[in-house]
């Protein structure tokens, strides 16, 4: 005699925390974007050059190589994990790509090298969290010093220039249609593919459900393994993307490249609605978050104020972001305690 176990349901209490939490991050992204055009207006207010031709591409491109490397952030994060070795697989490789195309290589094959090596280490990064059962924080920080000391070792001195590169590749890293870059039109389709999959495909949605309840989820029959590893593939995946686009904008890497950029992607993430603690946010709010983030690297010299408080005000904005996810977690246990005791309530009377 076989026993077929039926998979767990949602309660609906959790239900109507998912709904509410839903409405909360869809009104904390639309405040992401009034703020953002609210600077940029004010911006252009005091700089009328601000938003020219040229400066509108600038702002995008500033952006499109932090939304790339956020959104893979993001997925790994949605599952209550974290992946810090981001900045280091960017570093390691651009400079792998360009060595590539300085020996008179295919720019496509150059992609698909950085693509490969972010994979590689993306599986790692996921097979020593989901396998080996070591907190996502220990791994990570741990690969981000051992890839550091690769990327140290192989490339020393040496430093890849744009006179080292096809002119194409270069091309490609600046031109766009207008004021639109192709790169950041490349970043628009990633990021509306890994949304679409996140929002409509199974595999997508137990992602969320693992964030929120990693034993409720084993025991719903939602493979914890296997979701885990292929959302760290898919964040190498992505970092090894954004670092052959890194080397096509700016045309210049070294053995520094990339270094300390997995705290700005940690900061994008969070800001953009992705609680750390899993299981919700988007990937659209995250990508908003980094235009936020970037912008204000550019609006602050625009304005006449000093760069020096870029950091400042990130590390504002990561703090305040922490402090209404907190506020929100409490604000949705305290609803559903109150309707859990009238429900109480009302079935005895």
């Amino acid at each position: 005699m076989t026993t077929t176990i039926e998979p767990v349901k949602l309660a609906p209490d959790g239900q109507r925390a998912g709904q509410l939490l839903d409405r909360v991050l869809k009104m904390r992204e639309l405040a992401i974007l009034v703020v953002l055009v609210l600077m940029l207006a004010a911006t252009q207010i005091s700089n009328s050059a601000f938003l020219s031709h040229q400066g509108i591409k600038d702002l995008l491109l500033n952006a499109t190589i932090l939304v790339l490397v956020a959104v893979g952030e993001a997925v790994v994060v949605i599952t209550r994990n974290v992946d810090l070795s981001v900045g280091s697989v960017l570093g390691i490789s651009a400079f792998a790509a360009g060595t590539y195309l300085h020996g008179g290589g295919n720019p496509l094959v150059a992609v698909l090298i950085a693509v490969g090596i972010g994979v590689v280490f993306g599986a790692l990064n996921g097979l020593l969290v989901s396998i080996g059962q070591v907190p996502a924080l220990v791994v990570t920080l741990g690969t981000l010093y051992i890839i550091r000391g690769i990327d140290s070792i192989w490339v020393g001195s040496r430093e890849i220039t744009a006179n080292d590169l096809p002119g194409g590749f270069i091309t490609f890293g600046h031109d766009g249609l207008g004021p639109i870059p192709y790169l950041a039109i490349l970043a628009v389709l990633v990021l509306v593919g890994v949304g679409y999959y996140m929002s409509n495909y199974r595999s997508g949605r137990e992602l969320y459900a693992l964030g929120s309840s990693p034993e409720a989820a084993r025991l719903a029959g939602v493979p914890v393994r296997k979701r885990i590893l292929a959302a760290y593939v898919a964040c190498g995946a992505l970092a090894g993307l954004a670092g052959a686009l890194y080397l096509a904008r700016f045309g210049n890497v070294d053995s520094g490249t990339g270094s300390g950029y997995e705290l700005t992607v940690v900061s994008a993430v969070v800001v953009g609605g992705v609680a750390f603690t899993g299981g919700s946010g988007s990937v659209y709010g995250v990508a908003l978050g980094a235009m936020l983030l970037t912008s204000i690297n550019s609006v602050l010299p625009s304005i006449g104020v000093s760069s020096v408080w870029v950091l400042a005000i990130d590390g504002i904005l990561l703090l305040l972001a922490i402090a209404v996810d907190r506020v929100v977690a409490l604000r949705v246990a305290n609803v559903l305690r109150k309707r859990a005791a009238e429900a109480r309530s009302a079935h005895h009377g």
